[in-house]
């Protein structure tokens, strides 16, 4: 999935929300996306998942960018994704990665049974208030929730054109904010990791089409955008070689917290005894507490 939604839409997955609108705008474009959307940098895969080899949830993986990055870290992936359309592609590219048509409100997994969920360009289409219990319910102790979107550099003005030919719905100032907040999850921290995509005549148009905001258009109006930004990738284009467009892959990546624990883990009740408020540790009363005061 991809583009940010409206704060008016509703999510794809929520059980009492229409599978119409933007976030289900894709299903009707998916082999534009999957030809014109970028991938992700390995990087920021290992960044969000860890380098030794885990269990991981990917909730709305749409077509499987992020997905094969995964993979070919050698991690163990199921993929969720509500729109069989983009399933589709996800499952002819990724035939051996186990898959299941359902949203992140509800998904198909037991209890504790993963290392990392993480979702790529779709964050912002869930129903939070379900979805983070939810993601909550499947992760293990310790386990954490990871995003990623893909934005453009629009620090580089022909980007900032292009931007504001397509939109820029991605360019949230605070996308990880409903984790922020949320008591089932820890501190959030938060990396960017800077990658190019070859974008050619052919699969700028792809890119374009592949908008939420353009997939709603009426055929003339989406045929007159795609003309608008082929009319401008032919004015700043370099012919055959392409345009290498900017990104940053915004991550951002947070603990689980479990029942009856705090922020970072820890049980919200201390262990029985005085605090000794030179030391800041907890006392029982015995002789042996001495040894841990540093005198240095």
């Amino acid at each position: 999935m991809a583009d940010q939604a409206p704060e008016t839409s509703p999510s794809p997955g929520a059980s009492d929300g229409p599978a119409t609108g933007p976030a289900r705008s894709f299903g009707a474009v998916a082999d534009a996306y999957d030809r014109g959307r970028p991938s992700y940098p390995r990087e920021a895969a290992a960044w969000l998942a860890g380098t030794d080899a885990c269990t991981v949830l990917e909730v709305g993986a749409g077509t499987g960018k992020l997905t094969q990055v995964l993979v070919d870290l050698g991690h163990d992936v199921h993929a969720t994704e509500p729109d069989p359309a983009l399933l589709a592609v996800l499952k002819r590219d990724l035939p051996d990665v186990p898959v299941s048509e359902s949203p992140a409100e509800d998904l198909p997994l037991p209890d504790a049974s993963v290392d990392v969920v993480v979702a790529a360009q779709s964050f912002h289409w869930f129903d939070h208030e379900k979805a983070l219990p939810e993601i909550a319910r499947v992760l293990r102790p310790g386990g954490r929730l990871a995003l990623v979107w893909n934005v453009t550099d629009t620090r580089i003005p022909w980007v900032r054109r292009l931007g504001a030919l397509i939109g820029t719905q991605e360019h949230q100032d605070d996308p990880a904010g409903p984790v922020v907040t949320s008591p089932h999850f820890g501190f959030v921290e938060e990396a960017s990791f800077k990658h190019w995509q070859v974008v050619d005549r052919e699969s700028i148009q792809d890119l374009v089409r592949s908008r939420s905001n353009v997939a709603l258009l009426d055929e003339p109006e989406r045929a007159a955008k795609v003309a608008e930004v082929v009319a401008f990738y032919d004015d700043y284009g370099r012919g055959m070689d392409g345009m290498q467009l900017p990104y940053l892959a915004r991550c951002f990546r947070a603990t689980v917290v479990r029942e009856g624990a705090g922020p970072a883990g820890r049980q919200d009740e201390e262990p029985e005894g005085e605090r000794d408020p030179m030391t800041d540790t907890i006392s029982d009363g015995t002789d042996t507490d001495m040894l841990l005061i540093d005198f240095r």
